[in-house]
């Protein structure tokens, strides 16, 4: 895969979340404009390949802010990232006017939690910046019954409406949707079984990072999360998005050398 002018492939890159929100479920990743720059440094440091930028926590029962909002709290931040480091910043948004605003100041790839469907401007907007794409399957309503036949039927149809577009095919990564329109038990199916997704032809991002799935409370869900981090090498998924940056590092390399 390429994002900015970097090619992705034949391992495992960790993607590291920085929130710019003061909501998210996992209060160390909470960033702003005064300490972004120092949490973005870390993550270079600690080994991270590339940044995911978040303007709206969407965790559960979280509460919408709208497009203004989310480029409110991400034009200052990226813009210093942008200035500051090389390392290609994706953003993570569903709307297509933050998108425009995030792409417009240099952020290389969108990371869109509902997969190119909620904002029918979105893939115009990406392919237009010849930018690239990470489509995650959500759905209105929780799954039921057998998760893989909606789960890879909504990925293929949002990959078509990307390719549709005009956006590179060599610029576009699928994301299960672990803890999202999912129950604990489907979560964990899916996860189990992720490198089945490989079968659409696209490279994998996968995010477990602290997640509910895990049970207990969220600081305590890091060994699980660095377990599905060793199991992702296995199953040669090319992201896994993380809030501990140096520690799935570790762990990628661990899995690596078995």
């Amino acid at each position: 895969m390429i994002i900015k002018d970097k090619e992705f492939k034949d391992k495992t890159y960790v993607m590291a979340i920085i929130n710019l929100t003061p909501d998210s479920f996992w209060a160390a990743s909470r960033k702003n404009c005064d300490d972004v720059l120092f949490a973005v440094e870390r993550a270079v440091n600690d080994g991270a390949a590339l940044v995911d930028l978040g303007a709206q926590s969407t965790r559960p029962g979280y509460t919408e802010v709208d497009a203004k909002e989310e480029i409110r709290r991400l034009e200052k931040p990226l813009y210093l990232v942008k200035k500051n480091f090389d390392i290609p910043v994706s953003v993570d948004t569903y709307f297509s006017e933050c998108a425009e605003a995030a792409l417009s100041l240099g952020a290389d790839m969108i990371n869109d939690i509902w997969g190119l469907t909620h904002d029918g401007n979105m893939a115009d907007v990406i392919a237009r910046y010849c930018a690239s794409v990470c489509i995650m399957h959500n759905a209105k309503q929780p799954l039921t019954g057998d998760i893989w036949r909606p789960i890879e039927n909504f990925l293929q149809n949002s990959v078509s409406s990307a390719l549709s577009a005009g956006i590179d095919k060599e610029r576009i990564c699928i994301d299960g949707g672990i803890g999202f329109a999912k129950n604990r038990e489907q979560n964990l199916e899916l996860l189990n079984g992720y490198g089945r997704l490989s079968c659409l032809g696209y490279p994998l991002l996968l995010g477990t990072s602290r997640k509910s799935l895990f049970g207990g409370m969220a600081q305590d869900r890091l060994e699980a999360t660095l377990q599905s981090t060793r199991k992702a090498v296995k199953d040669k998924v090319l992201f896994v998005r993380v809030h501990d940056v140096k520690e799935n590092v570790l762990a990628i390399k661990e899995a690596e050398e078995e």
